[in-house]
């Protein structure tokens, strides 16, 4: 069977500099996939290269056996949606409006459909960002922005959601919430990939972990079996510590 994604021997460099070298992944429906790594282990290249926002210098980057690079944008956006880092966060609109923003690849006019109202209010109320639709995005919070950034994600209603660093400026209560939804999602059958650097929260609801080691793929499985492989303590240069709860989930302790 043809996986989602299918990266073969991907690499990318910008200028001398190689910052993604002989990848290559396989990603399908119903993952959960944290890709975790030090800073500059490539773990944002590689999302970009899934998103098709970045041409692998070598090797492909396959969406449906097709290239992430030729795609149609309008068609990829129908299946991709992509939360990345460096979003703008000045939009002079409600957040009701910025998740409406959402439903544009299938858009075929000026007027929002009823599927699209199904959507918006089905992507406020995963995000829990409802209570707040009529109020201006530029008042909130940076972790309400965040929310309401995967609510317009959501609103896609997309095959596939990139995530980078998804739980920045999250509170400990809405981390939980969105890494349970994104675990939910997945098991509808979406592919969810989120960068992360918190493998505690990856170990509690990803069912992947790849990870990351100056530009390359260093370990790619379960993430029990990739916590447990001892290369954690290796890549991160710090001292681990690996625990388990009664349910056999892992779990680290870092440092002394």
């Amino acid at each position: 069977m043809t996986p989602l994604f299918d990266i073969r021997d991907g690499g990318v460099r910008y200028g001398t500099a190689e910052v993604l070298r002989s990848a290559s992944l396989r990603l399908d429906a119903g993952e959960f996939v944290a890709i975790a790594g030090p800073n500059g282990a490539g773990k944002s290249t590689l999302l970009s290269l899934l998103a098709g926002l970045s041409a692998p210098s070598s090797g492909q980057c396959l969406f449906r056996n097709v290239e992430c690079h030729k795609w149609d944008r309008r068609q990829f956006a129908q299946c991709v949606a992509v939360v990345m880092q460096a979003e703008p966060t000045a939009f002079p609109f409600t957040v009701e409006q910025v998740v409406y923003m959402g439903r544009m690849p299938h858009s075929s006019g000026f007027q929002d459909t009823p599927e699209d109202a199904v959507a918006v209010a089905s992507a406020l109320d995963a995000t829990e960002t409802g209570l707040f639709r009529t109020r201006d995005f530029r008042t909130l919070s940076g972790g309400e922005r965040q929310r309401v950034l995967i609510a317009s994600a959501l609103a896609q209603q997309p095959d596939v959601l990139l995530l980078d660093e998804p739980a920045t400026h999250l509170d400990l209560q809405h981390q939980i919430s969105l890494h349970r939804l994104l675990r939910d999602l997945s098991r509808k059958g979406l592919l969810v990939v989120a960068v992360t650097h918190d493998l505690n929260l990856a170990a509690a609801y990803a069912n992947r972990l790849v990870l990351l080691e100056q530009g390359r793929i260093c370990a790619d499985g379960p993430v029990a079996d990739v916590l447990g492989s001892g290369l954690i303590g290796q890549v991160f240069k710090v001292p681990i510590e690996l625990h388990h709860r009664p349910s056999g989930q892992p779990w680290l302790v870092y440092g002394e």
